[in-house]
């Protein structure tokens, strides 16, 4: 890595943390209100941006073309079905959520259910952000500026007395280093300036992605331009071009309507760590059109989460390498050096920002959900924001030290959406029967929670009951466990109802006049998703090999 690299990788890193700084230097940092939801001020552009990159963080850049460097087009599945999943947001439960002023889901569940709903619902997403989702992205994180940026080159050699190889430590170093930095902004920020340094990051992390692609499919093409890469892409692999997955992918086509649906619904729609910011919305309308402009900008992701990976195929073909280590050892062999260093640059934009607000939305959990609520009560605000803080920099360290070990996972993007499926598909199924049912009482929830998180993790880690899971694919698993947990719930329902009828309040948090373009936005969504699907698809791969 030259010098070059180095100055614009520090350039460009240095100027988004100084113009996050100067946007928001006079943001009430103090009340929980600012702190937590930004003071209920985010517009569009920053909803939008911050749900993007959230999302787009290296779990998603490096597990993800992983995947695709394994199985081709038909992972890009987890794009498309997100921008309905975006739309279901905007349309049925964002409004719901708005509505009650809630500042986390657990609280949502507390005005439809009860408190102790709440606590349990708190502990489950607190237990899945330490223990599954902050290492994962430190991981991932890692793992990607290791390759991109050659960072083990740069240690030289070690002091046998060490007994650790350069890359562990390379490995170890950037995890601590960005898991401290990610810290600063989320907790001495607050929500808005997350929102703000996603949104900044956003940006170049969208023109970076496409600069991949582009310089890939050049150097692909032997000089002759992008389109001749992609001619050469695709006649090479023309039957990995296949929107639909076979039976022996990480992504069968069947699974679509089960667990994949049911995962990206409960990402976009209930998961704390990402729709926290559509709470900070000013007006239902504003919010329903950032989460609606991040189904657009969804819409191109598979031109840089999903082909960068297939073209590492072809161009490292006969090279034994890791599918988690293809994208970073594409960028950096494509890019010119200023490039790489701005594209690193982004990429560690993209880390700090799906940690960061993991690491917000974590504390949010904490001192409303627990502190608040069962601790201290009658607890000022400062404190509040105060024990937030506190519980964040636990969070973190133990986070950093989880990340590192990580290393032996052979597909972390699988891993990813796996142990995701064990706190995902209970609380969807309790949100989705609280929103859709007047009479299913607070027991049903309970009881939903506490046996799909037990049902699931015992199918995946408990012998013979793993055996059974496998042999009907993860995701079809989470399928059946969701539509038993609703059912469930519905018979509690018939046999032990609410005493009276549950009614949604309007507590007047913001303007609740929904955007009028909507609608049509949201069909016009769906409608371009079903012609990218049906483009691909191949359903050939799905008939009975002779």
């Amino acid at each position: 890595m030259d010098a070059l690299t180095i100055f614009w990788f520090l350039f460009f890193t240095s100027l988004v943390g100084v113009l996050t700084w100067w946007l928001t230097r006079r943001d009430d940092h103090q009340s929980s209100s600012g702190y937590f939801l930004g003071g209920r001020t985010l517009t569009f552009p920053l909803i939008a941006g911050s749900l993007l990159l959230t999302n787009l963080s290296t779990e998603q850049m490096v597990g993800l073309n992983g995947a695709a460097f394994t199985d081709g087009l038909c992972v890009m599945v987890w794009e498309v079905v997100a921008v309905v999943a975006l739309v279901f947001m905007a349309w049925f439960f964002l409004p719901r959520f708005l509505k009650s002023g809630v500042a986390t889901v657990p609280q949502y569940l507390e005005i439809r259910f009860d408190h102790q709903t709440q606590v349990i619902t708190n502990v489950i997403f607190l237990v899945a952000y330490v223990g599954i989702l902050l290492p994962i992205i430190l991981y991932t994180g890692a793992r990607g500026m290791l390759d991109i940026l050659n960072v083990p080159s740069m240690l030289g050699s070690l002091p046998e007395t060490l007994n650790v190889d350069r890359e562990t430590l390379s490995l170890v170093l950037i995890v601590w280093l960005v898991g401290i930095i990610g810290s600063i902004y989320a907790l001495f920020g607050g929500l808005r300036t997350v929102a703000v340094s996603d949104t900044l990051n956003g940006i170049g992390l969208l023109v970076g992605g496409l600069l991949i692609t582009y310089y890939a499919l050049n150097i692909l093409g032997d000089g002759a331009g992008v389109f001749a890469g992609a001619d050469l892409l695709y006649s090479d692999q023309k039957d990995r071009f296949n929107s639909v997955g076979s039976n022996a992918s990480s992504v069968p086509f069947g699974s679509i309507f089960a667990g994949i649906f049911l995962l990206n619904l409960f990402y976009w729609t209930t998961n704390q760590q990402i729709i926290q910011r559509t709470f900070g919305a000013s007006s239902l309308a504003e919010g329903q059109k950032g989460v609606l402009l991040t189904g657009a900008f969804k819409l191109l992701g598979p031109l840089y989460l999903v082909v960068p990976g297939m073209i590492a195929y072809s161009m490292f073909a006969g090279e034994d390498i890791k599918a988690d280590k293809a994208y970073g050892l594409l960028v950096n062999r494509v890019l010119p050096g200023p490039l790489t260093g701005f594209f690193a640059a982004v990429m560690i934009g993209a880390i700090l920002s799906s940690f960061n607000s993991a690491l917000n939305s974590a504390c949010t959990l904490f001192s409303l959900g627990l502190y608040k609520s069962v601790a201290k009560p009658d607890a000022s605000e400062a404190t509040i924001v105060r024990s937030g803080k506190w519980f964040g920099w636990i969070v973190a360290i133990v986070a950093m030290t989880l990340a590192p070990l990580l290393a032996q996972t052979t597909s972390i993007f699988g891993y990813l959406q796996k142990m995701n499926g064990m706190y995902f598909i209970p609380i969807f199924a309790v949100v989705i029967v609280g929103m859709l049912t007047r009479r299913v009482p607070a027991i049903a929830a309970k009881i939903g929670l506490i046996a799909g998180f037990v049902v699931i993790a015992v199918g995946y880690f408990v012998s013979p009951f793993d055996a059974i899971v496998a042999s009907v694919h993860d995701f079809h698993f989470l399928g059946m466990v969701f539509a038993w947990l609703v059912v469930l719930m519905l018979v509690i329902g018939e046999v032990h109802p609410r005493e009276t009828e549950f009614t949604q309040q309007d507590v007047g948090a913001v303007n609740m006049t929904p955007w009028r373009y909507a609608t049509p936005a949201g069909i016009a969504l769906i409608v371009i998703v079903i012609a990218i699907y049906t483009t691909f698809a191949d359903f050939s791969v799905l008939l009975p090999r002779s």
